[in-house]
Order: C-alpha cells, then sequence, then structure tokens
C-alpha cells in the first residue's frame, strides 16, 4: 500500500523538495493534502499534478484563485484548514514545513490522532517541545526529524543498544553562515542582501538570517534536547564550514558516529518519508577525494550571542522558548524590511526575554507568549 502524506508548507524549500522525492517513488506515495501560506499559483499546479484532494491556503482572500485552479481540490483555509488536512484518517505521515509557532496547532492535531511526523519545522519544538513530546508519547506516534542535523543525529543513533541511547554528546555542525570570517566590528553595516548570501544552502530569508545570527543553531540546540532528551549541556555546536558532516554523536565508551552526506536537503528528507529503509532514488554521492580537508572550530560567542540565548530560555523554562523564537522571527522580519540594523535583532531579543517571566508550558500559554513577543518587538521599533 502507498503511505498518505500531508504536506504542509508544500510550496516552501522543503515542501518542493519533498515533492521531489515522491516523483522519484510514486509507486510508494500518495498526496492526500497540501498547504501553503499565500503561493497559489504553485499550491494549485501542485494539487493537479499529484491529484489532491484537499488543500489549504493561509489567508482566505486567496481561496477564490485556489478554487478556480485546483477545481478537482477541496480548498481549505488558515491554521484551521491545516490542522483538518494533518488530522485526517486519511494521513499516514505529515511533513510539518512551515516556519513559525504556526506549526504547532497542526502538529498536534496529527500527533493526538497517532500520526507520525516528519518534522522540518524547528519552531514546534522550540516553542512547544515539553507539551509536543509528551502527546507524541502518549499517542505512540513518531517523530522523524527532517533538519540535516537532527536526521544526522537520529541515524547516528540507529547503531546505539536497544537498551536505549547512551549519549555522552552531541554534536550540531554549522557552516558558520555568511559572517563566519567577518570580524564583529563590520556587523554594524551589513545588509539584507549580504546576510542572504548563505555560503552553502540555498533557503528561505528567515532560515538564512538565522544562519547569519547562528539563531539557528540556537534553536537546533533547543530542539535537539527534545528530540533526543539530553540536556542543554550534552549540545555543543561546532563550525564546519564545508557542511559535509551533518552532525555527530559521541556515545559513553568513547566512540563518535558522524553522518556525511553532500549538502542536499532531499536526503534527509527521503530518510524521513521512507524510514527505517534506504533506497536508491538517484540523488548525488559525495566523492571522497572531492573533500580532502575537514576543518572545525569552536563558535565565538560573543559575535554570535544567540547561542548563549538559548541556554538561558531554556534554564528560564515555560514559556522562555516561545518568546525568544517569536522575538526572533519578528526582528529578523523588520531586518529583512530594512527597519532595524542587522545587530538589532539580537538587540531585540535580548529586551523581550529580560521583560518576560516564564508561565507553565501549556499550548495556550505558548500562543499568548508567541504573540506577547512579536508585539513587544513591534513596539520597541516604533
Amino acid at each position: 500500500m502507498k503511505k498518505r502524506l500531508v504536506i504542509l508548507g508544500s510550496t516552501g524549500s522543503i515542501g518542493t523538495q519533498a515533492l521531489d522525492i515522491v516523483r522519484r517513488m510514486p509507486d510508494r506515495f500518495e498526496i492526500v493534502g497540501l498547504a501553503a501560506h499565500s503561493n497559489a499559483d504553485l499550491l494549485a499546479r501542485q494539487a493537479n499534478e499529484f491529484h489532491v484532494p484537499c488543500v489549504s491556503i493561509g489567508t482566505e482572500y486567496l481561496l477564490p484563485q485556489v478554487r478556480a485552479a485546483a477545481g478537482n481540490s477541496r480548498v481549505l483555509v488558515g491554521v484551521e484548514g491545516m490542522c483538518e488536512l494533518s488530522g485526517s484518517p486519511d494521513a499516514d505521515l505529515v511533513v510539518v514545513a512551515v516556519a513559525g509557532a504556526i506549526g504547532i496547532a497542526p502538529t498536534h492535531a496529527a500527533l493526538a490522532r497517532g500520526t507520525d511526523i516528519a518534522l522540518a519545522s524547528k519552531e514546534v519544538l522550540v516553542a512547544a517541545g515539553e507539551p509536543t513530546m509528551r502527546l507524541a508519547r502518549e499517542q505512540g506516534a513518531a517523530i522523524l526529524p527532517i533538519d540535516s542535523e537532527h536526521s544526522a543525529i537520529f541515524q547516528c543513533l540507529q547503531a546505539a543498544p536497544p537498551s536505549g541511547p547512551s549519549i555522552e554528546r552531541i554534536l550540531l555542525t554549522a557552516s558558520g553562515g555568511p559572517f563566519r570570517t567577518t570580524p564583529k566590528s563590520a556587523l554594524a553595516d551589513v545588509t539584507p542582501e549580504q546576510a542572504l548570501k548563505h555560503p552553502t544552502w540555498n533557503m528561505g530569508g528567515l532560515v538564512t538570517i538565522n544562519s547569519a545570527t547562528l539563531m539557528n543553531k540556537a534553536l537546533e540546540s533547543i530542539e535537539a534536547k527534545w528530540l533526543f532528551d539530553v540536556e542543554m549541556d550534552d549540545v555543543e555546536v561546532v563550525i564546519h564550514p564545508q557542511s559535509i558532516i551533518h552532525s555527530m554523536v559521541r556515545f559513553n565508551d568513547g566512540s563518535t558516529l558522524a553522518q556525511m552526506g553532500l549538502p542536499d536537503m532531499r536526503l534527509p528528507i527521503q530518510y524521513a518519508l521512507v524510514y527505517p529503509e534506504r533506497i536508491d532514488t538517484g540523488l548525488p554521492r559525495m566523492q571522497t577525494s572531492d573533500f580532502r580537508s575537514l576543518t572545525f572550530d569552536a563558535p565565538d560567542e560573543e559575535k554570535f550571542p544567540s547561542l548563549g540565548l538559548a541556554k538561558h530560555a531554556v534554564g528560564a523554562g515555560g514559556t522562555m522558548c516561545a518568546v525568544m523564537n517569536a522575538a526572533n522571527e519578528a526582528a529578523v522580519g523588520l531586518f529583512l524590511e530594512r527597519k532595524i540594523p542587522y545587530l538589532d535583532i539580537i538587540r531585540l531579543i535580548e529586551r523581550a526575554m529580560a521583560s518576560h517571566a516564564p508561565l507553565a508550558p501549556t499550548i495556550p500559554n505558548i500562543l499568548d507568549a508567541d504573540t506577547w513577543a512579536r508585539g513587544f518587538v513591534w513596539e520597541m521599533y516604533r
């Protein structure tokens, strides 16, 4: 039987690459739902190509456009539409690849039915790690990571003993972004164009700026804590500019396992879709002769204070991680709109966190904290 997929964020980078994997294995998958934020044209083309029975678009004013272009598909709207798709009994696996805390509700809708998740959205576990992992355990649902770093860790852990992982340390690799060698004194004048020139990956605006500030590794550290049930002190960020080793795990016997491959997101996406199998779909191979030098270095936490903010947020507990994440998203948006300078991204996050008293990490509290943090950043800008 074909595995029935719902893909949330189907028109983004992860979503389009997931559909590329589906095209390579048409006998393995059936697309039963797609959701997009605002790219109505592409969503309609995807719906027609894969004969998708139901799709969802982010905003109501785009409903007529999607209905006209994807005539054979039922069209839903907004977060409610995504929740209906992900909570459908027709779904075997839900790919969550939407940016921001908007992914929490549809993730929980799927988990509540015991449906497995292929997770690319960092924010779901950053903002709501505790309730999300608890729900997954209660319902017996798997959360399969799509991020290349977490997929690498997950793959390394397949060699762990059946009694449970004996992790001593998780080593999260980072390219270092476009400012790895830029002096801190030069960052004050950084433009959006400069920050968007990632040396390795082709990603969306928020993710690319997060790589420039190393906020992506701050978020991934928190995500790793929840996914793999470790303490923050057991997660170490390592700068690896070649982006060939995607992450490593050191076990308590002293051995370290690493997962290597070309910087091609289709490989971790495919692994999540077909797990526990490994299938040859003709993806490019790494040639060891092309990478004679693999280098590693410690991050400069003075230049990249986001790593320290993540540790502080986890230590504060409750809704603090949700505030850090939401304040970052709001500040990055202001930077991309040229309303604040680059260094103000971190300054605004710090101010939001300093002004927040953490509450218990319930979903209502988390969503309220998310809304509060965005409003706080926008008000500080004004």
